[in-house]
């Protein structure tokens, strides 16, 4: 009886044990669940949160640059970029190395990259992927592998407007060109989502919203891409023809001062930037400065003509095609003569330029050249817009004044003299230029009279008929009145004698102007290099083109039998 005692006591202490277990372990277990569920409920919820939720930039949609038809010129397409968290990657993943096939890049290097970044959670494997290449990736499934969606800029015409554009950074931010003027409108606002990885790293459908994206604005330039065009085949076929170093060329609306095209040589492709350096991306006809040469003696005349000093039947001895100023030699291409001023402009002489220069003061001569807008920037607004220079005459010898006459001892681009241009076809206001498509045309002042331009603009229809400079520039069935330079450039110790810019500046229609265009070709090579061989059949063949495609109405057609028998009745 006392050992079956024993064993009850014994079998009680041991039911009492597991009783006083079972409840501690349910003791334990509610007070768990206390602590998780309400004690520590909002830190353990945050610290899942920062484990599985994520709050992920949306990359708003770059706008698109369209020309003044709306062709596009610039546009975002959605692409995927891979990347991978070194945390959850498992470096001896079989997967990594079909990865690396298809990112045709070396097994190694994924590895390098999971080891050395163990602290971090996001690194870029590659960028901006095809969509194929992107979804033969997302069917790996690979942990800690995923990707994210971006957008890539694409140029629909490539190097047709490349130096005018420029281009996007990987990241599509503008970093050259209009792209880079205009980025803060283009690239819009980007948001923000909260979205849930799962435990292999990829982000979970759906998820909240937390701020939207803004995508960025459409911008219509004042570019007409079919003139682009024109004028970028012609001024590439010269520049081959040549061997020139480089060449530039712009159009711009004589109403307006939009630009309508502006093309360089040699160009580049945005769509393909390997191998390219720096250089090859500015854009010539905005930041290259030269000196013009006999293109600026109109803005010479004009100065003499609004002085009063000279008048459109003012004669001037040139000979015998020789003058002395400061024991510097000016010469002019032959013996000339007396001439009047309209054969000056026609015939390009420079002793006739420099005479009237030299009869105005220093003060005249450079308030005529500034009021053409050299010197100053042109209201483009084009990263590294070169403003030019325009020397205080204050410092200016009888020299100096002599030589700006016709084109030397001061610097300007392309565009700057495209604009001087607009002051003789518009009858002498000076209007700022524009590359956005413009509503209306903009508040322009007046620099010089009506009657002084007409002048010189009639004077300047002679330089492109017989007789003139520029017989090449002439457009079948147009008035066109223009002038032509060819300057030699500066090397070390003075100017070389066997490199040149060969240049063309013209107005068409003359009598009813509606375009300037400007074309300079840099070192032509072989025996032709003179700008009205050279730039002035680039101005005939693109405004030939131009013209029918404005719809501009033909105002130098030529007397038929009938009309004149007409006429006699």
């Amino acid at each position: 009886m006392a050992r079956r005692s024993n064993i009850n006591q014994i079998a009680s202490w041991r039911l009492n044990l597991v009783r006083i277990v079972f409840l501690s372990l349910v003791l334990g277990l509610g007070w768990r669940l206390v602590d998780i569920q309400v004690l520590n409920a909002d830190f353990l919820r945050s610290q899942g949160d920062a484990r599985h939720i994520r709050n992920v930039p949306v990359a708003a949609h770059r706008g698109m640059i369209l020309d003044r038809h709306g062709e596009p010129l610039a546009i975002s397409t959605p692409v995927h970029s891979v990347w991978l968290n070194p945390q959850q990657t498992d470096s001896d993943d079989a997967q990594l190395k079909t990865l690396a096939k298809l990112l045709n890049i070396k097994h190694s290097v994924i590895t390098k990259k999971i080891s050395s970044n163990k602290n971090k959670e996001f690194i870029y494997l590659k960028r901006r992927l095809a969509p194929e290449l992107a979804a033969k990736i997302k069917q790996l499934d690979i942990a800690g592998v995923a990707l994210q969606r971006e957008y890539k800029r694409y140029y629909p015409v490539g190097e047709v407007t490349s130096h005018l554009l420029g281009f996007t950074s990987i990241d599509d931010n503008g970093q050259e060109g209009l792209e880079l003027t205009h980025n803060e409108a283009l690239s819009g606002v980007p948001g923000l989502k909260r979205m849930m990885r799962d435990s292999r790293g990829t982000y979970v459908g759906g998820g909240e919203q937390i701020k939207p994206s803004k995508d960025g604005q459409n911008i219509s330039l004042s570019i007409d891409l079919r003139l682009q065009y024109l004028s970028y085949q012609s001024l590439k076929a010269t520049v081959k023809k040549y061997r020139a170093r480089s060449g530039s060329a712009v159009i711009l609306d004589v109403k307006t001062g939009e630009v309508l095209a502006m093309v360089n040589q040699p160009a580049f492709n945005p769509n393909n930037r390997r191998g390219l350096k720096v250089s090859d991306f500015r854009n010539r006809a905005v930041t290259d400065l030269f000196e013009p040469g006999s293109i600026v003696k109109p803005f010479t005349v004009a100065s003499g003509l609004k002085s009063g000093k000279f008048t459109a039947a003012t004669v001037i001895d040139t000979r015998p095609g020789l003058y002395k100023v400061s024991g510097h030699t000016i010469k002019d291409f032959r013996d000339y003569g007396e001439i009047n001023i309209e054969t000056l402009i026609q015939k390009s002489s420079n002793v006739g330029a420099s005479k009237i220069a030299l009869a105005l003061k220093p003060e005249q001569l450079w308030q005529g050249f500034n009021a053409f807008g050299l010197g100053e920037p042109t209201g483009a607004y084009f990263p590294g817009e070169a403003m030019g220079r325009l020397p205080d005459p204050q410092s200016w010898r009888e020299l100096d004044r002599a030589v700006m006459a016709y084109g030397y001892g001061l610097a300007t681009s392309n565009l700057q003299i495209a604009r001087a241009y607009m002051v003789l076809a518009n009858g002498g206001i000076l209007q700022p230029v524009s590359f956005i498509k413009l509503a209306e045309a903009p508040q322009g002042r007046r620099v010089f009279s009506r009657d002084v331009i007409q002048q010189v603009l009639s004077m300047m229809e002679k330089v492109v008929q017989e007789g003139g400079t520029a017989r090449k520039a002439a457009v079948e069935n147009y008035s066109v009145a223009g002038k032509t330079g060819t300057v030699k450039k500066a090397s070390r110790g003075g100017y070389a004698e066997d490199h040149y810019l060969s240049l063309f500046a013209g107005v068409i229609p003359a009598s009813n102007p509606r375009l300037v265009m400007v074309v300079m070709v840099d070192d032509p090579q072989g025996e032709d290099y003179y700008g009205g061989l050279i730039a002035a059949p680039v101005f005939s063949e693109v405004m030939a083109g131009a013209m029918r495609l404005l719809n501009v109405a033909p105002d130098n057609l030529p007397e038929s039998p009938i009309r004149l028998q007409l006429a006699q009745q």
